[in-house]
């Protein structure tokens, strides 16, 4: 039982003990504090019956009913989604063809996390650490962002924050494909070497 429709039983008893409105409203605050329903909600439920209601459920509202958390709702947008994969980029609907990247943070690396990418069968290509060279945010995104507000001088935060949203923005597609194809090659190099230092790209 909801907490509004258990205070909707204890409304209803109350106007069956020959409360008024108000008491009741403030029986409700001793028992509940700040989850009370609205002062409003409790006199309209309360108003609701004394004129010969008898449930304490809600009334179905009208409209479009709500979807969102229906489980066959959510198989069928994730089959859609699947199928749109499917059609625009087939490459992705091969086994094996997706591999995640992380960093190592701990929300990337919990139990939970791991089970599902094993379960799913994703492969993790996994960050050495101390290796920003080997991190697309580190190498492309952050210093694009940092040479673009090099140099300027902004009145406040929030300025601040408008300024790298909008170079944000104007990182094109192509220089997203460019950034990947960078990082393989990244890959590449670090696997060459077998784990030994070196410099450049």
């Amino acid at each position: 039982m909801s907490e509004n429709t258990e205070q909707r039983v204890y409304i209803k008893f109350c106007y069956k003990l020959g409360k008024t409105a108000t008491e009741t409203y403030q029986m409700l605050m001793l028992a509940y504090g700040v989850e009370t329903m609205s002062r409003a909600r409790v006199f309209e439920w309360f108003k609701r019956f004394k004129k010969g209601r008898t449930t304490v459920e809600s009334d179905e509202r009208e409209g479009r009913p709500s979807t969102s958390r229906n489980e066959e709702m959510i198989q069928k947008i994730r089959t859609a989604i699947r199928d749109a994969v499917r059609r625009k980029r087939p490459e992705f609907n091969e086994s094996g063809s997706w591999k995640l990247h992380h960093d190592n943070t701990p929300a990337h690396s919990a139990h939970v996390v791991q089970q599902f990418l094993a379960k799913h069968g994703i492969p993790v290509v996994s960050q050495p650490p101390y290796s920003p060279d080997l991190a697309p945010c580190d190498f492309f995104l952050f210093p694009k962002i940092k040479m673009a507000l090099k140099s300027k001088r902004f009145q406040d935060v929030d300025e601040i924050k408008q300024n790298a949203t909008e170079q944000l923005r104007r990182v094109s597609k192509n220089d997203f494909h460019r950034c990947f194809q960078k990082w393989q090659e990244r890959w590449r190099t670090c696997m060459d070497s077998e784990g030994a230092y070196f410099e450049g790209d």
